[in-house]
């Protein structure tokens, strides 16, 4: 069932599968929104109570008009569905806000499952030159060309272009105007890469071993830092693992979850 979210300031789109259990929440990345899981949904919401929701500016979901906090918007979600405990699936930068929550709220993040995760206080995610060369595509409202440049830096498993990729492709066109957007409005959760030795929740991170080679050094560290972490290398992935890989994405949501219950 569809839900409109309130949110500070703002609201955002939310779809609740129904059902009893743990719940899992789908929190989708910055090259993509919440359509991103649809390879994976059937077989997940099959089983479990799958909430998923686009971040402000992405999807469904209005653009912000002030400053926001992407983990006070998480938890305000958990709020309006009046629960006190799910288990976060995130990616790229949901990810990054799943990480945020359960080190601000441990209590209400049963577990963790991330794939190809951001997580704040990490520079050097992003490859050298590359904002510098879309701020001159945008310049020029080459908006095609954004999506050629970012399908050359996240998207090589699929070939790298909109031609041999139009999945992706399609998934970066759509969120376009929320980076644009989002600018100056996003406000930066609190460092996390540093505390993640605090992490609690069972937790399991797949990288994708074709993902650029600063998320995969980043996700190895991160692995590294999060206590009893399960790192699982998808060598067919690069930043689109739903795309790529939906099969395994599914086993191993499976796999963290009956962890965390």
């Amino acid at each position: 069932m569809e839900s409109i979210v309130p949110v500070s300031n703002g609201e955002l789109w939310a779809d609740d599968s129904g059902g009893h259990g743990l719940p899992l929440i789908l929190l989708h990345p910055g090259v993509g929104d919440s359509t991103i899981w649809d390879p994976v949904l059937p077989a997940l919401t099959a089983r479990y109570r799958v909430i998923r929701y686009d971040s402000r500016g992405f999807g469904r979901s209005p653009a912000p008009t002030t400053g926001y906090s992407p983990v006070e918007d998480l938890a305000a979600v958990l709020d309006h569905f009046a629960l006190a405990r799910a288990v976060l699936v995130g990616s790229s930068m949901g990810g990054t806000t799943s990480i945020s929550l359960a080190l601000d709220s441990p209590d209400r993040v049963a577990g963790l499952a991330l794939f190809v995760a951001g997580v704040t206080g990490y520079d050097g995610l992003t490859p050298s030159g590359f904002y510098e060369e879309a701020e001159k595509l945008a310049t020029a409202d080459d908006m095609e060309g954004i999506v050629r440049l970012g399908l050359g830096v996240w998207g090589r498993a699929g070939g790298g272009t909109p031609e041999a990729d139009p999945a992706a492709a399609a998934q970066l066109r759509g969120v376009l105007p929320a980076w644009f957007s989002n600018v100056g409005h996003q406000e930066p959760d609190a460092p996390a890469f540093d505390r993640l030795g605090e992490i609690a929740a069972p937790t399991l991170l797949a990288l994708g071993e074709l993902d650029q080679p600063e998320v995969v050094r980043c996700n190895e560290e991160m692995a590294d830092r999060i206590p009893r972490c399960r790192l699982v290398r998808l060598a067919a992935s690069d930043h689109f693992p739903t795309l790529r890989e939906p099969e395994t994405v599914v086993q191993l949501i499976e796999e963290l979850y009956a962890d965390a219950r």
